[in-house]
């Protein structure tokens, strides 16, 4: 028998050959949002390497929503052929491109983490930072400037022509980023989220932004072409956001379109003990799968074909996403189809490797 890591999975107008998925890396390798050498070849050889759904970075959809100054951006006509040369390549390859549209939010304007990835003043090259309220991610930043509704408006439509521009380039699915303390995550905790307008205070204030950013994409998108929202399913904090509000988030993406939950947490403010172990993320892509209905992706310390096998085959989630282990093995789902019994489709260039 198929292992059901192995089988194909079809969303929409899209069939995956496999549930294996490199998940979003930032690469920090960008020059003014511009994708670069060194991204078509870190993403095409994860293609080459067997997986069935290669995401790029999360990817900035205006220049003020970069985490750093080297972050990939869509957020202008001149960023859609390098990023056309990594789908067509990833699609030539037997994958599926796919792409996170994101917003950095107060995170925003930073050094990238080799260079200690602290904010960067205005002299350092900095940029003002938005948020929904002008709470700043550590005391010692400045304070992120409190979104108009106008702007909050504005955003939106970035989002949207980030789309149009990901589908001129090839992409086939889009997730988006409401993930890791960024914007849109920033606008559902009540951490974060101090706002008395209709974007804030209650839960169905707090998800308004993320259900106008869906409508707008879900507007621009093909019919067919499958749309993901990654989120962070608790802060780990008490009184942050948790479990509950992501399943009723879910409940509330599921008819406007949205296809999948990418099961992430965490990382709106700093300094939270996280009890990471392997696979410590999955019960909450179990819980949203099962009480919301819909689709989920589980993702964090996924390493093992075993453990990446059982994951699908018990129904806790509908594809695994890996990050750190694909950087460490590019050819991480060759090697599971082999570990699982299959016949691992190499790369003819490679077949003498593969005997």
């Amino acid at each position: 028998m198929t292992a059901s890591l192995l089988t194909p999975l079809t969303v929409r107008g899209v069939t995956l050959k496999n549930r294996i998925v490199v998940s979003p890396m930032c690469q920090y390798s960008s020059i003014d949002g511009s994708a670069t050498d060194w991204h078509l070849v870190h993403l095409g050889s994860r293609a080459a390497g067997g997986a069935a759904l290669v995401f790029v970075e999360a990817t900035a959809v205006t220049a003020q929503g970069r985490i750093s100054p080297r972050d990939m951006g869509i957020w202008d006509d001149r960023h859609i052929e390098p990023l056309a040369r990594i789908a067509k390549f990833v699609t030539s390859m037997g994958a599926v491109p796919g792409i996170q549209l994101a917003h950095a939010g107060r995170k925003a304007s930073c050094a990238i983490p080799s260079e200690g990835g602290k904010q960067l003043t205005p002299e350092q090259g900095g940029w003002p930072t938005v948020a929904p309220s002008p709470i700043p991610f550590l005391p010692s930043d400045i304070p992120p400037h409190e979104l108009a509704q106008a702007e909050i408006a504005a955003i939106v439509q970035a989002f949207a022509a980030a789309a149009r521009r990901a589908i001129a380039a090839g992409f086939r699915i889009i997730e988006l980023h409401s993930a890791h303390g960024y914007l849109l995550h920033e606008f559902l905790s009540p951490l974060s989220n101090r706002r008395t307008d209709h974007y804030g205070g209650s839960l169905k204030n707090r998800m308004r932004a993320d259900l106008e950013v869906v409508e707008a994409l879900r507007g621009a998108m093909p019919a067919e072409m499958p749309l993901f929202v990654r989120i962070s399913c608790t802060d780990w904090v008490d009184s942050g956001w948790e479990l509950q509000q992501s399943i009723e988030l879910a409940r509330a993406l599921k008819p406007l379109g949205v296809d999948m939950i990418d099961c992430s947490s965490g990382a709106l403010i700093p300094g939270v003990a996280i009890p990471a172990e392997p696979g410590y993320q999955v019960p909450f892509a179990a819980a949203i799968r099962e009480r919301a209905q819909i689709m989920t992706a589980a993702v964090g310390l996924i390493t093992d074909p075993l453990q990446a096998e059982e994951i699908v085959a018990s129904g806790k989630a509908d594809l695994t996403l890996l990050a750190r282990e694909m950087l460490r093995e590019p050819y991480w789902a060759l090697r599971a189809e082999t570990a699982l019994g299959a016949k691992a489709e190499w790369p003819i260039q490679y077949l003498r490797a593969a005997k």
